[in-house]
């Protein structure tokens, strides 16, 4: 991987995260109350072949997180973030549906299925809502167990 793709890929990801923060941010102090959701990643907690940027990002992204927590849950607005798992899309459904990877991360996936991306809603409405008031520096999985799998072959 080239220096310029790994920028590339923190500079969206991580410091992509991190503009928008305080981008909303800076309205939500104001106000003293919001809700902000990062997306964080599997490889913010176990490693991928091949995707390096990537993983470093998404776990700055869960470190993000958690600074933002520290910094401004006492002003009213909480910082979280989904970790989604693998789910199935345009963009990565020839990965998945064709190749050995793809495989792998099914086996490694205990429900057995690839997530559909309207899973994701409920985590965030939590997130956003007043039932998750007391909720902050989370990362919420959304992942069918894919963390808690192990060696499934």
């Amino acid at each position: 991987m080239s220096e310029e793709e790994w920028t590339d890929i923190l500079n969206i990801n991580l410091t992509g995260t991190l503009r928008a923060c305080q981008i909303f941010g800076r309205h939500m102090l104001e106000r003293g109350y919001g809700r902000i959701i990062n997306i964080a990643s599997l490889s913010s907690f176990v490693g991928f072949k091949e995707v390096a940027a990537y993983t470093a990002s998404k776990a700055g992204v869960v470190s993000l997180t958690q600074s933002l927590t520290v910094e401004w849950s006492k002003q009213g607005v909480t910082v979280n973030a989904i970790v989604p798992g693998v789910f199935h899309t345009a963009l990565n459904a020839n990965l998945l549906d064709n190749t050995p990877r793809g495989q792998e991360l099914l086996i490694r996936t205990p429900l057995g299925r690839f997530g559909k991306t309207e899973e994701l809603v409920g985590a965030a409405i939590y997130l956003a809502s007043d039932a998750a008031t007391f909720v902050t520096g989370a990362t919420l999985v959304v992942d069918g167990g894919f963390l808690a799998s192990g060696v499934n072959q």
